[in-house]
């Protein structure tokens, strides 16, 4: 099923609780905002009212200078809106959620101060009920702020840029005065587990967060509902529950699914909906629908993932978000665009790096069956600052992702390191894992190591470990890679451990004739990352990743393109050049395509190293990437034969020789009676 269907599955969903349902309002707030940049003041809501420029939400104010150069602006900014406030509204509650403000904001209604929030990657919500004057027109101003803090994760901008702004949509909510709680960390309120998890029943749990604001206790009707992806009612289950207007209470219901369908990953991502909804005299206070996805995960050392019970192939990329020219601010049409060409890779797994990201795309997730490692970003280093800022984006991650049956892991840091067990990051990490374990106990949890060895002392404070090893880049050879991974599956074959990331550089505009040595490049500093190398890395370390199950999954670094403001290597400024797809996801790299023909089933056959198309050497060697049985070349109607490189996917063609001027090449293969075949032209000098 292509990603088109996923996302009507998705709307189709969703019509209930956005459309036609009238208990509670959930309304776009992203048209009509008004943007300045600067202008701060002691006051800070005392700014002029010049230079404000009319903008749509989602919006950053670093979509350009972050993405070529240091000399990037980081400070203010404000937004502001003005909106009529509904008579209708008058007695409900009323709420404002933002997605994502990068990186602090503090927010303004009516002039009044409300809150701030720390932390560009969650969502947060707070209530607006008191502050509203009805009838007429309100003002909302929020001011943001995007630099780099001690006491905010991640405390720099160094492996990824912090963008500014409201960079992920708003909404306001209305709500009856007895309602599911809005503000329990931007969460839905509802929390969905399951176990006893097989084909011919599932027991499912939901614990439900509710709010009375009147004056009196209300004996409401609590009832969940469950469709399947039809439509049709296949649970319904409801009890009375008294709600106090002190505080706020807990409900939980539990029932059994017979035969339940499975959501199955790539294979089949069944999602049943769950509404959960609140009744007093048959009439509907309020409703939350969620995702249900019924299903099992379990990491076996050595053995690999499986889910259900089944063997589960743990094809793995990992994502930034951002994009050229438009920064972290996508439009949900862009990040169709991004888990589509995932999809056509062949992509299952995908570790969403480094930070939460769009609730959309964790949504996407679970309709194509994508396994998700999803974390937060205390990444890369650490000031001692930020441990309580830590603490609240774990909670956050976990509270609003909590139903999305894709996400299998909470990631809990990237490569920050203590020397001894008892330092600040080890114990940090102890207690990210203990806040993960208590919020989810049914999770795995998951750091990772930028050393191979597993003895460091911030490790092993997680349930699985992951390790990011850059053979052949950062250090070694590209093939030492598979000494690693058996040094660590004999010294430790009950662990369990994840490639969590690999892969090199690779610049398309940099074509190369001969493959250039690991002495020749220099990541940090040079100048010289061509593509060829990239395609050479991938292809030599998948073919030792799928040979050893003591890697549980794997992680490519990266899917995409990305930028890295601090960074000046590879002939491209503020690049991170190590995505198979470029920056504007214009161009698939050689590497694309061959995970392509590794991981997806579909017959295909490609050509590689086709931008290294100016040649000096009359003598050279032709390598394809194909799933066919079979491939044969011809070069200018000659036909060589061809023998498998590191595994069936990859064929050689060896002693191949160019005449002067253009040559044309040709691959042919064949797949189930299926004829495939790709061309090139490469010149002679």
């Amino acid at each position: 099923m292509n990603i088109k269907y996923y996302v009507f599955i998705f709307l189709l969903f969703s019509m209930p609780n956005l459309f036609s349902q009238t208990s509670r309002e959930v309304i776009s707030f992203n048209d009509n905002w008004e943007f300045k940049k600067g202008e701060g003041t002691n006051k800070e809501i005392s700014i002029t009212e010049a230079n404000w420029e009319t903008v749509t939400i989602p919006h950053t104010y670093n979509a350009e200078d972050m993405q070529t150069t240091k000399q990037f602006y980081t400070g203010d900014a404000f937004y502001r809106k003005k909106f009529k406030a509904q008579k209708a509204w008058q007695g409900k509650r009323v709420f404002l959620r933002f997605e994502g403000v990068g990186n602090v904001a503090k927010v303004y209604v009516n002039g009044k101060f409300l809150t701030e929030h720390k932390g560009a990657y969650s969502a947060f919500s707070f209530e607006v009920t008191k502050e509203l004057v009805y009838g007429v027109d309100n003002t909302i101003l929020v001011k943001t702020n995007n630099d780099a803090r001690a006491d905010v994760i991640p405390v720099n901008h160094f492996l990824f840029p912090i963008y500014g702004g409201i960079y992920r949509p708003v909404s306001l909510i209305v709500t009856n005065s007895v309602n599911i709680t809005v503000t329990d960390y931007a969460s839905p309120g509802v929390y969905i587990t399951q176990d006893n998890v097989s084909k011919k029943n599932a027991d499912i749990h939901v614990k439900v967060k509710l709010e009375n604001k009147e004056s009196v206790f209300k004996t409401v009707v609590l009832r969940t509902v469950v469709n399947d992806r039809d439509g049709k009612v296949v649970k319904t289950i409801q009890s009375n529950v008294t709600v106090s207007p002190q505080g706020m209470q807990i409900a939980n219901q539990s029932f059994t699914l017979n035969k339940p369908h499975l959501w199955q990953g790539v294979k089949d991502p069944y999602l049943y909906t769950l509404t959960t909804s609140i009744l007093e005299n048959d009439k509907e206070l309020d409703a939350v629908v969620q995702p249900l996805g019924v299903r099992t995960i379990q990491l076996k050392a050595g053995e690999g993932v499986f889910l259900n019970g089944e063997k589960y192939n743990m094809y793995g990329v990992t994502r930034h978000q951002d994009r050229w020219g438009f920064g972290s601010a996508l439009s949900k049409t862009q990040e169709d665009e991004d888990m589509a060409l995932m999809e056509e890779m062949g992509v299952t797994t995908v570790r969403l790096a480094h930070y939460q990201q769009s609730e959309h795309i964790y949504s996407l997730a679970d309709k194509i069956g994508f396994l998700v490692w999803a974390e937060i970003p205390f990444v890369n280093t650490y000031t001692k600052e930020e441990s309580e800022n830590a603490k609240q984006q774990m909670v956050e991650l976990i509270r609003q992702n909590f139903n999305h049956p894709s996400i299998y892991i909470w990631g809990l840091h990237n490569e920050v390191y203590a020397k001894t067990s008892n330092e600040y990051v080890a114990v940090l990490t102890k207690e990210l894992n203990d806040i993960a374990k208590t919020n989810d106990p049914n999770r795995y949890t998951g750091a990772v190591s930028g050393y191979g060895a597993m003895d460091k002392p911030a490790n092993l404070m997680s349930d699985l470990q992951g390790m990011n090893r850059y053979y052949g880049w950062y250090e070694g050879q590209i093939g030492d890679l598979k000494q690693w991974a058996e040094g660590l599956e004999e010294k430790y074959p009950n662990y369990l451990v994840m490639l969590t990331e690999y892969g090199a550089d690779g610049n398309i505009d940099q074509p190369t004739e001969r493959l250039p040595l690991v002495k020749d490049i220099d990541p940090v500093n040079g100048q010289f990352s061509p593509e060829a190398y990239h395609t050479e890395t991938h292809i030599q370390q998948w073919a030792i990743i799928e040979q050893h199950p003591y890697i549980l999954a794997s992680y490519l670094w990266n899917m995409f393109e990305f930028a890295t403001p601090m960074w000046n290597r590879g002939g491209v400024k503020a690049r991170n050049l190590k995505g198979l797809i470029t920056f504007d996801r214009k161009q698939k790299k050689d590497s694309f395509f061959w995970y392509k023909a590794n991981w997806n089933p579909e017959p295909m056959l490609y050509i590689a190293n086709r931008r290294d198309s100016i040649r000096t050497q009359s003598e050279t060697s032709v390598q394809v990437f194909s799933n066919a049985h079979k491939v044969t070349l011809t070069v200018n109607s000659k036909t060589f034969e061809g023998k498998q490189g590191v595994n069936v996917r990859h064929w050689v063609f060896d002693n191949v020789v160019l005449q002067k001027g253009d040559n044309h090449i040709e691959a042919i293969g064949e797949v189930n009676g299926k004829f495939l075949s790709d061309t090139i032209t490469w010149k002679l000098k």
